[in-house]
């Protein structure tokens, strides 16, 4: 029967069917073989080699796998070779089976577990979002936004909409020097501000301006953050220094070699300690006997809700230390914003640096944020959340004590999270197998293993409640207590 006769005889819906049955009923070969002489064995192997093509993008999410009758032949292997296989990869969170269906890879290279980090959920699969440092972009100031925008194309020259500065808008690291003077006591002129798309790329250009200015070693909080290729690439070598309830441990800096030194001392991420005030000026005078340069991230400071913030560090040791800030905490990752008050000497090797590999943002969004900035919209946004964010951890700090009233939170009254310690017998697999357990049940949020392989101390998880309602911190806790209090010790076990 011809495509015209079978459209005739059964309908539209019908033949979509048909044709979506002639699309997916039969697949092609996948590009594996297996080396039969190998010492591993033939389902290891051909478990390994499947995870190697979804961890590699070659087989992405979405993607329907042979069935195991289909591969086993394609392979010469017994069917329940591949049926082992197809299991080991679905336990893992890899592939979804199910009855009558082929195997379908449910994860792809963006979020496919590696040794070093762990699984990064899709978002159609998350019911809870507890991750860390996430705001909540559904409280984005959209007509404030909007009006800024307006302003700004209302008044902005027709000369300013070439390239312009690479350092960013003059009319925005104006308005940044005023505002972080103000807020958080930032000795800051607008000819040391750089404006950036992002604190990724502000770290990775001042990592590439201290490896310029001689600079080897960085020495960096453990835990801290996870993505670190950016340093890497800029030739600089990491060097852990541990934390604890009063953020970096600097005295170890003393014997570390290092020339430079990456700090977030208003909120330590993950874990959330302040850096005492006795250990910033040892670390102010540990910069300047050593000649170093730090790199500080201020990258929540706008929300404290016990006390007034702590100012910055860099209000200390102006000549020292490369100050980041970004708008992505405070209105929203997607505009792609941050800055860098870079100390004197370090402007020239920034400028050279700058010119190498980066255009900046968008100038009439530049623009935007300083119109935000100077008519008070912006400061009223961040009393606004600062309001919800309070309230939100409130919450969850009761519902916690109630349900789990034997586990500790640490961490000042601030930023987007809680660190919640685990019971003492929980090791590093058990704590991944918690995670995996409440990411099941739809309830995303992230460990100590993804920050630190190596830190010290009881496991813990990082509960934020930036992208949660009360009622959804409700629920969560219910499941987190249902899932402790069977959980699995050990992750051998």
């Amino acid at each position: 029967m011809d495509a015209h006769r079978l459209y005739r005889a059964t309908g539209p819906k019908k033949i979509t069917s048909f044709r979506r049955k002639l699309l997916t009923s039969s697949a092609s070969d996948l590009p594996l073989s297996l080396d039969r002489d190998a010492a591993e064995s033939l389902g290891s192997q051909l478990r390994r080699r499947l995870l190697e093509a979804i961890r590699s993008g070659a087989l992405r999410r979405g993607v329907r796998l042979p069935s195991t009758r289909a591969l086993a032949g394609q392979l010469g292997v017994s069917r329940p070779l591949v049926v082992d296989a197809y299991a080991q990869l679905a336990a893992e969170g890899y592939l979804a089976l199910r009855q009558g269906a082929r195997p379908m890879v449910i994860v792809d290279r963006s979020s496919a577990p590696g040794p070093d980090a762990q699984d990064v959920p899709a978002a159609d699969s998350i019911r809870f979002d507890l991750r860390p440092a996430m705001p909540d972009v559904g409280m984005f100031p959209r007509k404030a936004w909007m009006r800024a925008i307006r302003t700004v194309l209302n008044n902005l020259p027709a000369s300013d909409l070439g390239y312009g500065d690479l350092r960013g808008s003059p009319v925005l690291r104006r308005a940044l020097a005023d505002y972080l003077g103000r807020v958080r006591g930032v000795i800051a002129d607008p000819s040391r501000i750089f404006v950036t798309s992002g604190f990724a790329e502000g770290r990775a250009l001042t990592c590439a301006a201290f490896y310029a200015r001689g600079a080897r070693r960085l020495a960096v909080e453990d835990p801290s953050y996870s993505e670190w290729s950016s340093v890497d690439r800029s030739g600089l070598s990491r060097l852990p220094i541990p934390v604890d309830a009063h953020g970096m441990r600097v005295e170890a800096l003393a014997g570390s070699g290092a020339e430079a030194v990456f700090v977030t001392p208003s909120h330590q991420f993950p874990i959330g300690g302040v850096l005492s005030a006795e250990r910033r000026q040892y670390l102010v005078r540990w910069l300047r006997e050593r000649d170093a340069l730090a790199l500080e991230d201020d990258y929540d400071a706008e929300f404290r809700y016990d006390q007034a913030p702590v100012g910055a560090l860099q209000g200390l040791a102006p000549d020292r230390i490369v100050y980041a800030g970004t708008a992505s905490k405070t209105l929203a990752p997607a505009l792609r914003l941050g800055w860098l008050v870079v100390p004197p000497d370090l402007v020239g090797p920034m400028n050279a640096e700058l010119r190498r590999w980066s255009e900046g943002p968008p100038r009439i969004d530049q623009d935007a944020l300083a119109e935000l900035i100077g008519s008070g919209a912006y400061d009223r946004q961040l009393r606004r959340m600062r309001r919800l964010y309070r309230d939100r951890r409130n919450h969850l700090l009761t519902r916690l004590r109630e349900a789990l009233p034997g586990l500790k939170v640490e961490g000042a009254a601030a930023g987007l999270h809680v660190t919640l310690q685990l019971p003492q017998d929980v090791d590093a697999g058990g704590e991944a197998a918690i995670l995996a357990a409440l990411l099941r049940r739809g309830f995303a949020t992230e460990g100590l293993g993804r920050y630190s392989a190596t830190a010290a101390g009881p496991r813990r998880l990082f509960l934020g409640y930036g992208r949660i309602s009360e009622s959804g911190i409700d629920h969560s806790v219910r499941i987190l207590s249902e899932i402790l209090a069977g959980r699995p010790m050990r992750g051998a076990s």
